[in-house]
């Protein structure tokens, strides 16, 4: 099972502020969950820190690497779980327009958000 660890806001006035350096020791602490892989997104200026512990199950290619970005940059992804009809929900988002680099279920997510936003 893949792990994940993230933070979102600012720390407290005293506190030290968030950096990868934390998310790296994160994932070190779960790194049993996910052997496979792993990977950390930190963006200072919005206060957000993600990373995620990979246990390869569906894509077991470098493209089912998470965090996952859009194409834009615009959104980051982590996810743990398994979208049983992402298949189906591909081919819908391919028949909007939407390109996938890989084939996994995660990636299926992202573009579903991209395509609907919330609402998914």
């Amino acid at each position: 099972m893949c792990g994940i660890i993230g933070y979102s806001g600012r720390p407290a006035p005293a506190a030290r502020p968030f950096a990868p350096a934390a998310l790296e020791g994160g994932i070190r602490s779960i790194c049993h969950r996910g052997p496979d892989d792993s990977g950390v997104f930190h963006d200072a200026a919005a206060c957000v820190g993600l990373g995620h512990a990979r246990l390869s199950i569906i894509d077991l290619s470098p493209l089912g690497h998470q965090p996952m970005e859009a194409l834009d940059g615009a959104v980051q992804l982590v996810f743990n779980g398994e979208i049983y009809n992402y298949r189906e929900l591909r081919r819908e988002l391919e028949a909007k327009g939407h390109t996938f680099r890989g084939h996994s279920d995660t990636e299926v997510i992202l573009h579903l958000y991209l395509e609907e936003g919330e609402r998914m």
